[in-house]
């Protein structure tokens, strides 16, 4: 009886290339899960940031007054409306939505018309977002939702 198996020399070669690929894929899975920290004012972390906005918003006949009564600028607001059985998210940071090129900086109100978005009866949530710098460039940040104001439409 000839009995034939792999030479230890491709036997070798075949356990150490998988060593490698398993290495590779725990290498990017591990990086894949850390996230790229966006700093302000001079290094403190964005999270941290978000915390210190504060920010008074009301609505009135249509159109939603937003004033930063904080010491962080505020870049851009996200708006997120609940219909009770969907929600829809809008940016505002485009000069067409009333929303300043540079952000609500300390003691900035502005004024949006949102009356053809919301109907009676719907709840916003306005959610501040910031602009930070990070190892790529300048990086915008969603803030979390326990940061935004709630308003309910009547």
């Amino acid at each position: 009886m000839k009995k034939k198996g792999i030479s230890p020399v491709i036997a070798t070669i075949l356990l150490i290339s998988i060593v490698v690929i398993i290495a590779l894929i725990i290498f990017l899975w591990l990086r894949g899960m850390t996230e790229e920290t966006i700093t302000k004012f001079g290094g403190k972390n964005v999270k941290l940031v978000c915390g210190e906005v504060m920010f008074e918003t009301s609505y009135s006949d249509g159109t939603l007054y937003i004033k930063n009564t904080g010491n962080v600028p505020i870049f851009k607001m996200n708006m997120q409306i609940d219909k009770g059985s969907s929600y829809s998210t809008i940016t505002f940071n485009t000069a067409e939505d009333g929303w300043p090129e540079v952000g609500l900086n300390q003691g900035d109100g502005l004024s949006i018309a949102i009356g053809s978005r919301v109907e009676n009866g719907d709840e916003i949530l306005i959610i501040p977002v910031l602009a930070g710098s990070s190892k790529e460039g300048e990086k915008t940040y969603a803030c979390e939702e326990v940061y935004g104001e709630r308003l309910l439409i009547e």
